[in-house]
């Protein structure tokens, strides 16, 4: 090849690159303002875990505050790292990285145990390796997810996050004496009321903004009314910098890294599903090779996040909501998102000013956003082929296997341990299910039949063929009324009255 053709190959790569969805740039104000929208959506889900566990591991607020501030830290970098990518390293896709849910209840267990928070961090370094070893084995399952179970993991995504809103509009702390008041749910109420309103405007940049603006306004609200403390903002250090094991060097307990290594691969099914949601929602193509990717990035922040006092990584669902009702895909807005998540664990004074924005305000915000990635999914399911096949059955039973641990939290509690800690996810619970079912019907179709079931049988309309033999060209219907092409009135009888001539 010619040095004229390499150059014009190279300018063509270059160029399907760039017209990746998620590679669109936008202003450096854009930017940043549609990334402190995801930090702000993100915010609450991120300082819970280190509330909760520092609490139980009995620490004093100063080392709670500690803890927070290493969770945005890491988060940030963890975000950067997976947003912008580096070999093998990074999805490239506008996902935000934070702090997991899904290992708090195990890290609480392990503290309890006598471990400690030393244990904790030892746990989340050696289970994290381990599973950066076995990323490829996750990366290899991009052709067991079709739309028909992507969809319904989707789905129950936006369906498992309704009761963190549901909790946020109610105030968040159930043990506070306002929680569930009517002023808690009316400034929820009116934060989602302003994000619907604002949706509506004619202006995109408004109406892509609209979470931001109804997070602000919900706080102005809140302000008027007494329902927003900006008391504490002044106190505190100004800037702190992570101090590398500010709580003594990891230790490495056996029974603590077999738990967490259950947790992992949890984190591991909840990212894969994720990037292939967001993947889904931007309009790109996800390969295993992008999966692979984006799954050594959760496993490197994971491993590398107890050096500075935080906990394991993994994508965070409520953020690809955001993506999806404000249509900005680029990556380089979460980015930005990231950055400021860097920001915010440096300067722990702009940490608690985000932290000031009412528990309700997110609450309204977070109805509209985990409702929009349930319809994403949604949307997905209609591109699924019902007809003669099991597909239905297979969104029925997953769907509904997902939302067990949701309508009952103590379902699994006397199931074993490391059972409960992969099904009480909903999202994990779906996702096994789909993807079992999946192989069972649609890969493995030894004995598989057109019927196999009343589900397939009742999936469409049936119109015997003598019926279509009885209408001429040009007969339509209208109003419940069959009309002709001359636009009479065709009359209808019974079956009993036909069978009488």
């Amino acid at each position: 090849m010619n040095t004229k053709k390499k150059l014009a190959a190279a300018a063509a790569g270059k160029g399907a690159q760039q017209a990746r969805p998620e590679d669109q740039r936008l202003s450096i104000g854009s930017t940043f303002a549609y990334g402190f929208q995801h930090v702000l959506t993100m915010y609450g889900g991120i300082i819970a875990p280190p509330l909760i566990i520092g609490a139980a591991a009995g620490m004093s607020s100063q080392d709670i505050g500690l803890l927070i501030a290493a969770c945005l830290f890491v988060g940030g970098l963890a975000t950067m790292l997976q947003t912008v990518g580096v070999p093998f390293f990074g999805s490239q896709l506008p996902l935000v990285q934070g702090v997991s849910f899904a290992g708090v209840s195990t890290m609480v267990a392990i503290v309890h145990g006598g471990g400690g928070i030393q244990a904790v961090f030892g746990s989340v370094i050696a289970a994290s390796l381990i599973g950066l070893l076995i990323t490829p084995l996750f990366s290899k399952i991009i052709r067991f997810f079709p739309p028909v179970v992507t969809g319904t993991v989707i789905t129950t995504i936006g369906l498992t996050l309704m009761p963190v809103a549901a909790n946020w509009a109610m105030g968040g702390n159930k043990a506070a004496p306002n929680y569930g008041s009517m002023a808690n749910i009316g400034l929820a109420a009116a934060t989602m009321a302003i994000v619907l309103l604002l949706s509506k405007v004619g202006s995109a940049a408004i109406s892509r903004l609209s979470i931001l603006l109804a997070m602000v306004l919900g706080t102005l609200i809140a302000f008027v009314f007494g329902m927003a403390d900006f008391f504490k903002v002044g106190q505190g250090e100004i800037v702190a910098f992570p101090t590398p094991f500010a709580f003594g060097p990891p230790v490495f307990e056996i029974a603590a890294i077999i738990s967490m290594l259950i947790v992992i691969l949890v984190t591991l099914t909840e990212t894969s599903a994720d990037i292939i949601a967001v993947g889904e929602i931007v309009g790109t193509k996800v390969d295993s090779k992008r999966i692979g990717d984006g799954l050594r990035a959760d496993m490197l922040s994971s491993a590398i996040s107890p050096l500075f006092n935080s906990f394991t990584q993994s994508a965070f669902a409520q953020n690809v909501g955001l993506v999806a009702i404000t249509g900005v895909k680029s990556r380089f807005v979460v980015s930005a998102g990231g950055l400021i998540l860097v920001i915010l664990g440096l300067l722990p004074v702009l940490g608690r000013v985000v932290a000031a924005v009412p528990t309700p305000v997110l609450g309204g915000a977070g109805v509209v956003l985990f409702g929009t990635v349930a319809a994403s999914g949604i949307r997905t399911l209609a591109k699924v082929e019902y007809k003669n096949n099991m597909n239905l059955i297979i969104v029925a039973a997953s769907i509904g296997f997902g939302m067990i641990p949701i309508a009952a939290p103590a379902f699994y509690d006397q199931f074993p341990a490391w059972f409960g800690t992969i099904f009480h996810s909903g999202i994990s619970s779906a996702a096994v299910m789909a993807i079992l079912l999946n192989l069972l019907f649609n890969h493995l179709k030894a004995g598989n039949s057109e019927n196999q079931s009343v589900f397939v049988a009742g999936t469409e309309r049936v119109v015997r063929e003598e019926d279509l033999k009885c209408l001429a060209d040009g007969d339509r219907f209208e109003g419940g009324k069959l009309i002709d092409c001359d636009g009479k009135e065709v009359k209808i009888e019974s079956s009993a009255k036909a069978s009488d001539h």
